[in-house]
């Protein structure tokens, strides 16, 4: 195993459309679920896998933002300022590269939460991860194991690890990206600034052999509209009542 990255890109600028009404007044990222806003289940899951400095992106209501994250203290965060324009997952992490530094990083979205498994999903992901071969190393849910794996979008895996993402509607994929990844920031030198989505490059590491992918053995469950944040609020709140 490597060294496990220290740095963490949280993807949090996102307008939250799906998520409306609650978005109309607040940020996706500081939607509340069981009692805590969605950015700090996060961010609370990078702590916890030994992250000392989170750099997150902000958009929409970016002030609401700043606000609730100068009252960590846990963490170094640092902001990346999309108050201008939206920049979609490849630009969001491309713009950050001066706060992001050059070794390797956890990337987040915040609309992934999970129950844990046997084993931390973070720490399945650092132990996987292996820079020698590797440019991106996805975690990965398998089918059937969380709230939100819904179509046939995702990926297959070899036994190697290695991954071929697929959008066809047949043979249904049997895993998918919960939007927790191990990346090395190099791989986007070569895209100008501006807004881009991380999947070509995702493309173009598979033809390389470069982009890998782990299951982890957690309860998945995304978080991508008001009836979804219900569900997930359920489910942990039982959780928490049986341990």
């Amino acid at each position: 195993m490597s060294a496990a990255p220290k740095t963490a890109m949280v993807l949090a600028a996102g307008l939250g459309t799906r998520m409306r009404p609650l978005t109309d007044s607040m940020p996706k990222a500081l939607v509340p679920v069981a009692g805590k806003a969605l950015i700090d289940h996060v961010l609370d899951r990078l702590r916890d896998a030994g992250v000392e400095h989170a750099v997150v992106n902000v958009h929409h209501f970016a002030d609401q933002m700043e606000a609730h994250l100068e009252g960590r203290r846990d963490l170094e965060i640092l902001i990346s300022d999309e108050r201008a324009a939206l920049l979609d997952s490849g630009g969001g992490i491309r713009h950050a590269a001066d706060k992001l530094g050059r070794d390797p990083i956890f990337v987040a979205n915040i609309d992934s939460l999970w129950i844990e498994g046997r084993t931390p999903a973070l720490e399945t992901l650092k132990q996987a991860w292996d820079p020698a071969a590797m440019d991106i190393l996805l975690l990965l849910v398998k089918r059937g194991q969380g709230i939100g794996f819904e179509g046939p979008q995702g990926f297959f895996r070899d036994e190697a690890g290695r991954l071929t993402h697929s959008t066809a509607a047949a043979p249904p994929t049997p895993f998918a990206n919960i939007g927790f990844a191990i990346l090395k920031p190099q791989v986007l030198d070569d895209h100008p600034e501006g807004a881009f989505s991380i999947i070509p490059t995702w493309h173009r590491l598979q033809a390389e052999g470069r982009l890998y992918g782990v299951p982890m053995d957690a309860f998945w469950m995304h978080v991508g509209d008001p009836a979804a944040r219900d569900q997930a609020e359920a489910r942990i709140l039982s959780e928490a009542q049986l341990s």
